[in-house]
C-alpha cells in the first residue's frame, strides 16, 4: 500500500469517525476527536509491522491525523458556543490546515520518487534536447578540504578500475518486482573468471546518507557472484556494486533503478 493511500484514506477516516460519533449520545467532543485521531493512527501502525517505511513518513502520519482531530474539535465547539456566521479565523485556520496536507503529500512523493517526468522537464528545462533530467536530491558537500579529499578518492578509485581492466556484467536489476535475483560475472582483460573475491550490493535512495540495506553475494562458480536483492519499499533506489579484494574496494560502481 503506497504512503498516498495510507495519508489520504486516513484522513478521509479521521472525517468519518468524527462524524460517526456525532450519532452517539452522550459521547465527550473530546473523546470522540480523541477516537477520530487516534483509531486511524493505529490502524496505520498495524499495517507498518514488517515494512517500516521510515520515521519521516510515520511523522507525517501523525501530524496530519491529529492536527484533523484538533481542527474538527475546535470547528465543532466553535459552533456549539457561538450563533451566526463562522469567524474569519477559523475559516483561516481549516485552510491552513488543507494547504499544509498537501504540501506534505506533495514533497513526501516527490522525495520518495521524484518529479513526474512532464513536470520535469517542464521546471527543470532540458526540452528540445536528449540529455536526461533527474530530481534526485544527492545531498550538500562541503566546498572545503573534505570534498576535495572525497573527490581525489573518487577519481583513484576509477584510476585503479581502469588499470585493472575486468570486465563485469551485472544482471538481475532490470526487472519488475520487489524482489530481484541479480548474477555478477567477472572477468579479468584476458577473459580469466575473478575469484576470490567478496562481492556485495548496497542499497541507497537519493539523498540518503547511508546504505539502506547491505546484500552479500555468494560465490556461485569462479567468477559468478549472486544473491536475491529485495526492495523493501517503491520508488527510486540507487544500488552500488563493491568489489572488495583482500579488504580492498577494487571495484564500485552504482546503477539507479525504479519499482512501482
Amino acid at each position: 500500500m503506497s504512503t498516498l493511500t495510507t495519508l489520504f484514506g486516513g484522513l478521509a477516516a479521521v472525517f468519518v469517525l468524527f462524524a460517526l460519533g456525532g450519532l452517539i449520545r452522550g459521547l465527550p467532543l473530546a473523546l470522540r476527536a480523541a477516537l477520530a485521531g487516534l483509531v486511524p493512527l493505529i490502524a496505520y501502525f498495524a499495517l507498518t509491522i514488517g515494512k517500516w517505511p521510515g520515521l519521516d513518513v510515520v511523522a507525517i502520519h501523525i501530524s496530519v491525523f491529529l492536527a484533523a482531530a484538533l481542527v474538527l474539535f475546535a470547528l465543532t465547539q466553535f459552533r456549539r458556543r457561538g450563533a451566526g456566521r463562522m469567524h474569519w479565523a477559523p475559516k483561516l485556520l481549516t485552510a491552513f490546515f488543507l494547504g499544509l496536507v498537501v504540501i506534505n503529500a506533495t514533497l513526501l512523493y516527490i522525495a520518495t520518487k521524484g518529479l513526474p517526468e512532464p513536470v520535469a522537464r517542464w521546471w527543470l528545462g532540458g526540452k528540445g534536447d536528449s540529455k536526461s533530467v533527474y530530481s534526485g536530491f544527492s545531498g550538500v558537500v562541503p566546498h572545503g578540504q573534505g570534498a576535495a579529499k572525497g573527490i581525489s578518492s573518487e577519481l583513484s578509485e576509477q584510476h585503479r578500475a581502469s588499470q585493472l581492466g575486468w570486465q563485469i556484467t551485472v544482471n538481475g536489476l532490470d526487472g519488475d518486482g520487489r524482489t530481484r535475483p541479480v548474477e555478477v560475472r567477472v572477468r579479468d582483460r584476458t577473459g580469466l573468471a575473478v575469484e576470490r573475491l567478496v562481492a556485495e550490493l548496497r542499497l541507497l535512495r537519493p539523498g540518503a546518507t547511508g546504505p539502506t540495506a547491505s546484500l552479500p553475494l555468494a560465490s556461485a562458480e569462479p567468477g559468478v557472484y549472486i544473491g536475491a536483492l529485495v526492495l523493501p519499499a517503491g520508488g527510486r533506489w540507487f544500488v552500488e556494486l563493491r568489489l572488495l579484494q583482500e579488504d580492498e574496494v577494487r571495484f564500485r560502481t552504482t546503477q539507479e533503478i525504479t519499482v512501482p
